[in-house]
């Protein structure tokens, strides 16, 4: 059985960002928790897992402005802060949403 991968991905003037996925499923995202969740190596300690970053930096007004596929397997989100590093796997963009 294959996994369910995005089919659309949909960004929303109030800051979500939608996903809809091969099985049916449509999850919708915030972009400020998305950034806090980011799995980067500036987000979260390599060795240790500890997040490194203070959620209470991160703009409550803060947006996707784009986002691309990488590879079969995840998404990178360009947001508004600047940062763009974090590689956000598809089964843990399901797994963030519920």
């Amino acid at each position: 059985m294959s996994h369910p991968v995005p089919e659309r991905v949909m960004l929303f003037p109030n800051r979500e960002v939608g996903i809809a996925w091969s099985d049916g499923r449509e999850d919708y995202l915030s972009s400020r928790a998305l950034r806090i969740a980011c799995p980067c190596a500036e987000c979260v300690d390599e060795i240790t897992g500890e997040r490194r970053l203070d959620p209470e930096r991160v703009p409550e007004d803060l947006r996707i402005d784009r986002w691309e596929t990488v590879g079969r397997y995840a998404l990178r989100f360009h947001f508004s802060d600047g940062h763009d590093a974090g590689i956000f796997t598809f089964e843990s963009l399901r797994a963030q949403a519920g």
